[in-house]
């Protein structure tokens, strides 16, 4: 019988989503789908990341980044979401810490949303359906800048 021991484990490399002295990076997601802050929590948190709180809507995210400021290193900001939607809502982050790393989340077909959104200071999107790969690309590209 193989041993644990006999066997490299492929799964000791450094969580990604750890800072460069060791702490997680924290993460506020702001989605009014349950399921894709879910989802994006998952694959966050399986790297390491500190998802603080979530959101459901663009109001709540603008709220619960103010409470939790200056602690948040990455808000994920949905697009379409009721009572605030997420270009104002990232407005009004910008607009309270103008050093915010904000990226949004996007469906297919809101490329326009997306640019308005880049141009106000977003620092990049995730495109829905999500791909946990790219998921982490981006925000890793953006984190370690």
């Amino acid at each position: 019988m193989i041993a644990k021991s006999d066997m490299p484990n492929i799964n000791d490399k450094k969580p990604e989503g750890l800072k460069p002295e060791g702490t997680p990076y924290r993460v506020l997601i702001v989605d009014d789908s349950m399921f894709i802050a879910k989802q994006l929590g998952q694959i966050l948190t399986s790297e390491g990341f500190d998802v603080v709180a979530t959101a459901s809507d663009g109001l709540a995210g603008v709220e619960k980044y103010k409470e939790l400021s200056p602690g948040i290193d990455l808000v994920t900001m949905d697009i379409t979401m009721p009572k605030m939607d997420g270009v104002t809502a990232l407005e009004k982050i910008l607009e309270y810490d103008k050093n915010a790393v904000v990226v949004m989340v996007s469906a297919l077909g809101k490329e326009d949303v997306v640019k308005k959104s880049l141009l106000l200071g977003a620092k990049s999107y995730i495109v829905k359906p999500l791909d946990r790969k790219k998921v982490l690309e981006r925000i890793l590209s953006i984190l370690n800048r």
